[in-house]
């Protein structure tokens, strides 16, 4: 009876055994503690920066997002992304949604009031967005007009510019493909975009076009969002500027930018 006993015991501390290592594995890392995430927020509309690839199971993709799997998998975190509007990302970060914000997004002054920026990790241009037969040219065209912009966006100070000296009608939209689609609808006349977000809108639509607005000195300059006094943001700028020397930055811009695949 006694060796029955020690017999059973045994198998019920192995079985114990595989219970605790099975239940614990899934959360640790290589170091036996929990495994490290950070959650990345974005507004999956702004292709190439990140947008919704329906042919992968509707997987956000983009030039925001290798810049984040990359500096995430460098420092050992894993990665979940969130998307949401663009409108939302700084206060669903700052109410502890998301450890910060990829989305092409500008570090203005407003917004430096609210989140720390990293170093600028791209540059871009506007554009003022309309179709063919519209006849609009220049700034001095959308006199009368009304010209969409993404809320919450640099577009929309730039139309705020504009404003100042050409009369002009100022609608807002959360997404960029809806201002895409007002100004095929023939609700706007005009919409302000950045350039290289404009590029894949004018091949699918081939009735678009855009001219750029001149350079006022504030350039659509693109970094990553944390909280406020974040450790996060020196150690994803150490990284990022590392991109930036070893050329691994590069590769990814002639990816998303450069026509390749």
């Amino acid at each position: 009876m006694n060796v029955k006993k020690i017999f059973m015991g045994i198998i019920m501390s192995v079985l114990m055994a595989g219970i605790l290592a099975a239940c614990g594995g899934a959360n640790e890392n290589g170091n036996g503690g929990e495994a490290k995430k950070l959650v990345m927020l974005t507004s999956a509309d702004y292709p190439p920066y990140e947008f919704i690839d329906t042919e992968k199971g509707n997987e956000i993709v983009g030039f925001d997002v290798d810049i984040a799997r990359y500096i995430t998998e460098e420092l050992g975190y894993e990665l979940d992304i969130v998307d949401m509007d663009f409108t939302t990302l700084i206060t669903a970060m700052n109410s502890e949604k998301g450890d910060f914000i990829l989305a092409g997004m500008t570090p203005t002054p407003d917004r430096m009031e609210n989140a720390d920026f990293s170093d600028v990790y791209f540059t871009a241009k506007h554009l003022i967005v309309s179709e063919k037969a519209s006849g609009i040219e220049s700034i001095e065209d959308l006199a009368g007009k009304t010209v969409g912009v993404q809320t919450g966006s640099i577009q929309e100070g730039e139309a705020e510019k504009i404003k100042e000296t050409v009369d002009i009608t100022i609608e807002t939209r959360n997404r960029v493909p809806e201002l895409v689609q007002e100004i095929l609808a023939g609700r706007f006349d005009a919409a302000i975009i950045e350039d290289t977000v404009a590029a894949g809108h004018f091949k699918n639509n081939p009735d678009l076009v855009g001219f750029a607005i001149e350079e006022t000195g504030e350039a659509a300059g693109s970094a990553i969002a944390f909280p406020k006094d974040s450790e996060l943001t020196d150690e994803f700028n150490r990284v990022l500027n590392e991109m930036k020397e070893n050329g691994e930055l590069d590769k990814l811009i002639l990816k998303w930018f450069g026509g390749e695949e």
